[in-house]
């Protein structure tokens, strides 16, 4: 009589094996060694005031990095996100500033404005069929110049109005941009953000169809259709969520300086994806995770910080930032190699 052969989907898979085939490893490794290099190169680096700044810097990039790490895994990018920041931001003020309104009517129409242009993104891919690299250069492009040309024609400056001075700006102030005190530690609010945010955002990956379905899509958009998968509106709401952590994170920058200035946001799409690309995303989509994104932005506010601590020249950290990416990207693919040799 023949053997049964076991099914596979049955089979226990050792600790070990487990271990190798998370797509965060890679950057946990990288993380860790960031983590000691700075340790000993910089003397401030180990000091409680100093893990506060650190935790900020990486909080700043990791509320972004989150939704653009899902995105990826979804095959896609946003060139536009940077900006979209900062066009979050000036919504809101400009919007309270003109109307003279509470600023939580500005706080409000900035997340539906934004959320459009979210919407906007992701049914001009969807639609056109074009990559979402120019998709999204274009968004970036037409931001770029919407927020500095309204800015000058409504504030006469490349600024926007202080409201400070505004109904509702404490309490909002209070969830964007307030800091509490925790065993010595000062903690900026949007700690918690990023937090709640990396927790969300693996609890969808992980444990719901809709996480399935972000990474059939980004494994194969057409064979994912096949098998049933909504692809277009997977898609749309990814870019969504992109949208949605730049309105939190354009609040932030309001309601920390109370003024926008209009040309802020350029360049950051790239630390975001970069950030994700360190936590273990594929460029080529259906990998990664949550967690190995926020990692990522906790490498770059060691990194970003530790610079300053250990008082080099900050005109050194691209080039540490570049070659990280470098050295993450291989140390990935070797993971990655091992994990698929041990199954």
């Amino acid at each position: 009589m023949t053997a049964t052969t076991a099914d596979e989907r049955l089979l226990r898979t050792s600790p070990v094996r487990r271990l190798l085939g998370r797509p965060e490893l890679g950057s946990v490794v990288g993380a860790l060694a960031v983590f000691l290099f700075f340790a000993v190169v910089a003397d401030g680096f180990l000091r409680v005031s100093s893990f506060g700044t650190v935790l900020y810097a990486a909080s700043t990039i990791g509320i972004m990095a989150v939704p653009v790490a899902l995105l990826m895994i979804g095959g896609e990018f946003d060139l536009s996100a940077g900006v979209m920041v900062t066009s979050s931001a000036l919504v809101s003020s400009m919007f309270s500033f003109q109307m003279t309104a509470n600023v939580w009517v500005g706080v409000v129409v900035s997340l539906l404005v934004t959320l459009a242009i979210g919407a906007f993104n992701g049914l001009m891919l969807t639609r056109t069929k074009l990559p979402s690299f120019i998709i999204t250069l274009g968004t970036f492009l037409m931001l770029t110049g919407l927020n500095l040309g309204l800015t000058k024609l409504i504030s006469g400056t490349v600024s926007t109005k202080t409201i400070a001075d505004m109904e509702g700006f404490g309490s909002a102030r209070a969830l964007f941009a307030s800091q509490f005190s925790l065993g010595g530690l000062d903690v900026k609010v949007t700690v918690l953000w990023w937090l709640g945010l990396v927790a969300l955002a693996t609890w969808i990956l992980l444990r719901t169809r809709f996480g399935n379905w972000i990474f059939a899509v980004g494994g194969g958009a057409e064979a994912a259709r096949a098998v049933g998968v909504p692809v277009r509106p997977v898609k749309t709401v990814l870019y969504m969520g992109v949208a949605f952590c730049a309105w939190v994170s354009g609040q932030h920058l309001l309601f920390s300086f109370d003024v926008v200035q209009s040309g802020e946001g350029v360049g950051n799409e790239l630390i975001y994806i970069i950030a994700a690309v360190i936590g273990g995303c594929l460029i080529t989509g259906g990998y990664g995770s949550a967690i190995g994104a926020a990692v990522g932005a906790f490498i770059f506010g060691m990194t970003s910080k530790g610079i300053v601590y250990a008082e080099w020249n900050p005109d050194w950290f691209k080039f540490f930032l570049g070659a990280m990416l470098l050295l993450a990207t291989l140390l990935n693919a070797w993971v990655r190699k091992r994990a698929e040799a041990t199954t």
